[in-house]
C-alpha cells in the first residue's frame, strides 16, 4: 500500500492521508472513498483514529483519503468546521487523482464518515438544499456516487437536546434558539430529501446516538438504513466488527454505479 499526504489548502489541518491499494495497471483507475473522522468535531480527536478504517478499505482495492478539517478548539467551529469539509468534497477528487499519476478515477468518489463525521458526511451531501449564502452551498447537486453515514448525529437538534458528548452541539453551533439560522444550514434533518444515493448505518445497541434518530433521518431523507444487530457505536469503525461485511457491501453496491450527469438535478 502506498501512502502520502495532500494538502487542500494552507491551514495545517486541511490536510487528507492519500491511501493508494496494491492493484496492477490491469485494473485500470481505482474509485476514490473519502473518509470522514467523528470526535465531537472537537479539536482533540483526529483522522487517526480511523486510519485502520482507510487501511481496510484501501485493502480492498479502493483509494481512500483520510480527511482532516478544522475542529472546535482549533479554529473550527461554525463556519470554518463546513468550509474545510465543502473545500475538501470539492478539491480532494482531482488531487488525488493528479498525486496518483492517473491510478485514481476522480468521477467516481463516494463520501462517507462516523459519528460527527457522518453528520459532516450528510451535510455535504446536502449543499445544494442549503439556504442561500450559507458556507459551504453549491448550486448544483454534489458530484459523489453516493454517501454512506455510520452512526452519524443526523439529527443536531435532536443531539443538542439529549446533550450528547457533553453538550459538543452546543460547543460546535451554540444552541438552536440563539443560532437558528446555523442549524437551518447544518442539520441534516432539516434540509430534506437527499438527491444522491444516501446510506446510513447505525448499530441497534449504540450507547452515544439512539437508533431511532437514524431512523427518524432516513424517513426524511429517503435514505436506506441498515441496522445490524448487537452493533455499539464504535464497531462501525472496526474492521473485526460484524457490522463490517455489511458497511463494505454498501460501499460496493454505490462504486459499481455509474457517475450521474451534472445536469441531472439542478436547484
Amino acid at each position: 500500500m502506498e501512502s502520502t499526504t495532500v494538502a487542500y489548502g494552507p491551514h495545517p489541518d486541511q490536510v487528507a492521508d492519500v491511501h493508494l491499494p496494491d492493484v496492477g495497471p490491469e485494473a485500470g483507475p481505482v474509485p476514490l472513498v473519502l473518509l470522514l473522522h467523528g470526535g465531537f468535531w472537537r479539536e482533540q480527536y483526529d483522522r487517526a483514529h480511523v486510519d485502520p478504517v482507510a487501511r481496510a478499505l484501501a485493502g480492498r482495492g479502493w483509494c481512500t483519503a483520510n480527511v482532516e478539517y478544522r475542529r472546535v478548539g482549533g479554529d473550527g467551529g461554525w463556519p470554518t468546521t463546513f468550509v474545510d469539509v465543502a473545500r475538501a468534497v470539492d478539491t480532494l477528487p482531482a488531487l488525488v487523482e493528479q498525486v496518483s499519476d492517473g491510478r485514481v478515477d476522480a468521477g467516481r468518489a463516494l463520501l462517507a464518515g462516523h459519528s460527527a463525521g457522518g453528520h459532516l458526511a450528510l451535510w455535504a451531501g446536502l449543499r445544494h438544499r442549503l439556504p442561500a449564502g450559507a458556507p459551504g452551498r453549491t448550486a448544483e447537486v454534489p458530484r459523489l456516487l453516493g454517501v454512506v453515514a455510520l452512526a452519524p448525529a443526523a439529527d443536531l437538534r435532536w443531539a443538542h437536546e439529549l446533550g450528547s458528548g457533553q453538550g459538543a452541539v452546543a460547543d460546535f453551533l451554540g444552541g438552536p434558539e440563539q443560532f437558528p439560522d446555523r442549524f437551518a444550514a447544518a442539520d441534516p434533518a432539516a434540509l430534506g430529501k437527499a438527491d444522491i444515493a444516501t446510506v446510513v448505518v447505525h448499530g441497534d445497541q449504540d450507547e452515544r446516538l439512539p437508533v431511532e434518530m437514524a431512523r427518524r433521518y432516513a424517513e426524511i431523507a429517503g435514505a436506506r438504513l441498515i441496522v445490524p444487530e448487537g452493533c455499539g457505536h464504535s464497531d462501525l469503525i472496526d474492521p473485526r466488527s460484524g457490522a463490517w461485511p455489511l458497511i463494505t457491501a454498501a460501499m460496493d453496491g454505490l462504486l459499481a454505479a455509474r457517475p450521474a450527469s451534472p445536469d441531472a438535478v439542478r436547484v
